[in-house]
């Protein structure tokens, strides 16, 4: 890094082909949206060799080019593949989606990555560092996995490198800040007819050498006297925090002895401690201008990845399980090991099917070969566990929509493999005789209800096929068959992630639907006590109907159901027949007595009614229970029940008051705080379900994407009467 006659001390015996874990980086791109991701990673192609000066490939697909929805979105929408050779490594380059809604595919990325590219714009406020890609960079750190920062756009600047350094440092080195800092400094030219200063060159803290970029081709210049001086501060910092990660121990006594340590020692102490997680450095680069065949500091990011970060032989891999929650012996990123790999991401294809992206964490993985899927605890969002034997279609490396035919994937690397029809996003691929299962990955909640109907007989024939493909594509997405609300309810992660589902189930699956107004499981009760009588006497010739019965009803604490008592004497009802009448009420009670919700929390005793030797029946007793729990209802005060979630909502320190105030004005109640790290609060709530149905987007909006929040179900309680009746035509009458 800086300067190639230096390697890493670990980087002997490293190999210079990509064909052994060794020779593999995986790396993920994470950043906020319109931080420049994409383009960063078609500049790292470019500079590799991997496209053309157009930025494109041999069929002409550029390397953004993955998804139509992705165009008429204006953003990244999935996660992307692009594999690169740099001097005899493979680098495979996960672009992310920088939009919060799209988390789930960034998930996806750091459980295929080994290390993390945080991608921040100099164009953008400095408040789009912080927020959710802080919250990504401490999942990176519990992990430990090593991380580095890349500052693009630096030629529409709205923050100066030095202060986007600093603004970094501050959040994301925590308690050392000196663990964040530069390895390169922007060389600016002069400025344009528009007044921006272009980025010419960068300045190598530890090699004190220009790296100029202003012809189109990276030049190693020396720098002047003047340059020298001006970073003399910032190369003295650098070497401090390096030596401060230093292994060696008395390397910092040696340097603030006056000892002069030597470039190769800091280089191989900077590596290892970037490879530890320990260091996070700061570089910068921008796109090649036109025609250029390097774009600025690409080739220096080349560096840091295959020097610095680690090889897929270094991280820990997951833990795996028999299927049937056995423990197993730790698996190793051994090509010639048991095979272990997992399904990263699931696509449809239109015309080769569904496509796995596949990353194989141990053994080597074929085509045409046989494999166990084993899948994966996510029942609850519409994916079944299941444990099937499938054959692998072929593989190919992905390169925007180019995919290249390949023979075999072995341990460290990834892979598109076609036509596994029951694999998923989350499964894992292992061999037949032994089956493996891979302990999962944190998938976050989908709190977004997205209520649908098909849209015509047709779309309807089709849509339980469309949204089965749909989930499977998308474990952060769930399908609820309401049963309550008798409603298909798709829960998404925010209002893109809908639009975005909804486009794929149209242009994919051939399923138009309808988006109708999402209904909360509301519930009836009695608000007073109250009698009944129910009367079905018909004679139209022949054998009659006949039933009589009389009833009270009283309403119960909340949860207690319904009770049903049997007070009948002298034979009124005759035996046989109370059983007939209870299960008339019960079955009137499920279709609700004004407005079509549940009847719950109330006692039913019978008291009275009559019988007809001949006509009597059991049909005709139901009949008349139901009527007599009707006329009761008609005679009462009927209040309606509305579900309560008890809601925790994660949230920094700034924004514990907006969000208080905001669930207050969602007749929540908040029910404790709780201090949590990074200055932020758990604040716990009791909220009715009804008010925060777009509480996923609204927090998002209320604490700038830095709130999240979860809930569960508490309980139903009566509804305010004037939220009952704004409602009641919302819900109408579904008896």
């Amino acid at each position: 890094m800086g300067d190639k006659a230096h390697t890493h001390p670990g980087a002997a015996g490293r190999a210079t082909t990509a064909d052994r874990p060794s020779s593999v980086r995986n790396v993920v791109l994470v950043g906020h949206s319109g931080s420049g991701k994409t383009t960063l990673t078609e500049a790292l192609a470019l500079t590799a060799g991997a496209l053309n000066r157009a930025g494109r490939v041999e069929d002409g697909a550029t390397v953004s080019d993955y998804d139509e929805i992705e165009h008429r979105q204006q953003r990244s929408v999935q996660l992307s593949l692009v594999p690169v050779e740099w001097e005899g490594y493979k680098i495979n380059l996960l672009d992310t989606p920088g939009y919060a809604d799209f988390v789930g595919e960034l998930r996806a990325g750091l459980r295929a990555a080994d290390a993390a590219l945080f991608v921040v714009s100099a164009g953008q406020a400095p408040e789009a560092v912080a927020g959710a890609t802080r919250a990504v960079w401490e999942e990176c750190a519990a992990v430990g996995m090593p991380r580095a920062i890349v500052v693009t756009h630096l030629e529409t600047a709205r923050t100066g490198f030095d202060e986007l350094t600093e603004v970094c440092a501050s959040i994301f080195g925590g308690d050392d800040p000196d663990a964040v800092l530069p390895l390169y400094l922007p060389q600016y030219g002069s400025p344009g007819p528009d007044g921006h200063v272009p980025v010419t060159g960068l300045v190598g803290l530890l090699t004190q050498g220009i790296f100029d970029y202003s012809s189109g081709e990276r030049r190693a210049l020396a720098p002047d006297p003047e340059q020298s001086a001006l970073i003399e501060r910032a190369r003295n910092r650098l070497i401090e925090g390096i030596i401060a990660e230093s292994e060696d121990e008395s390397l910092m006594d040696r340097y603030l002895g006056g000892e002069t340590i030597d470039l190769a020692s800091l280089i191989g102490d900077l590596e290892t401690a970037v490879a530890r997680g320990t260091f996070h450095p700061v570089l910068a680069a921008a796109p090649a201008a036109h025609g250029a065949k390097q774009g600025l500091g690409t080739v220096e990011l080349l560096e840091l990845i295959t020097r610095g970060f680690p090889t897929p032989l270094e991280p820990a891999p997951p833990v795996v399980t028999s299927p049937q929650g056995a423990k197993r012996p730790p698996i190793r990123c051994d090509p010639d090991g048991p095979l272990v790999a997992e399904v990263v991401k699931t696509a449809s294809d239109p015309y080769v099917g569904r496509i796995s992206l596949v990353r194989v964490f141990s053994g080597t993985l074929r085509a045409d070969q046989t494999v166990h899927v084993s899948g994966h605890g996510l029942a609850d969002r519409g994916h079944e566990d299941h444990d099937v034997v499938e054959r692998v279609g072929a593989l190919t490396a992905p390169f925007g929509r180019h995919q290249r035919p390949i023979g075999q994937v072995f341990a460290g690397d990834l892979a598109c493999v076609a036509k596994l029809a029951r694999a998923e996003t989350g499964d894992t691929l292992s061999t037949k005789d032994d089956p493996l299962l891979m302990e999962p990955w944190p998938m976050p909640d989908p709190l977004l209800p997205l209520a649908i109907s098909a849209h015509s007989k047709a779309d309807e024939d089709r849509l339980s096929s469309g949204l089965a493909r749909l989930v499977a594509e998308d474990p952060t997405m769930r399908l609820e068959q309401n049963r309550a609300t008798r409603q298909v309810v798709l829960w998404c992660l925010g209002e893109a992630h809908a639009d975005v589902a909804l486009e794929r189930l149209r242009k994919r699956y051939g399923v138009k639907v309808d988006v109708v107004p999402h209904r909360v499981s509301l519930r009836e009760t009695f608000g007073a006590r109250s009698t009944g009588r129910g009367r079905h006497v018909k004679q139209s010739g022949g054998h009659g109907q006949y039933a009589i019965c009389a009833i009270e009803v009283e309403p119960l604490p909340t949860g207690s159901g319904i009770e049903f008592v049997d007070k009948v004497v002298g034979g009124a009802v005759p035996r046989q027949f109370v059983p007939s009448v209870e299960k008339g009420i019960r079955a009137q009670a499920a279709r609700g007595v004004v407005a079509g919700h549940p009847l719950v929390d109330v006692r039913i005793t019978l008291i009275d009614g009559k019988a007809h030797s001949v006509d009597s029946s059991d049909a005709a007793f139901q009949t008349a229970g139901a009527l007599a729990l009707r006329e009761a209802a008609a005679d009462s005060p009927i209040r309606l029940l509305e579900p309560v979630a008890e809601v925790r909502i994660l949230v920094s320190d700034e924004y514990v008051g907006p969000v208080m105030s905001d669930l207050s004005g969602r007749r929540g109640r908040v029910v404790g705080t709780e201090q949590s790290s990074g200055a932020r609060t758990w604040v716990r709530a009791e909220v009715p379900e009804i008010e925060i149905d777009r509480y996923a987007v609204d927090l998002r909006s209320l604490s700038h994407g830095t709130g999240q929040f979860s809930r569960c179900y508490s309980r139903h309680e009566p509804m305010p009467q004037h939220i009952a009746d704004r409602i009641g035509e919302r819900h109408g009458d579904r008896a």
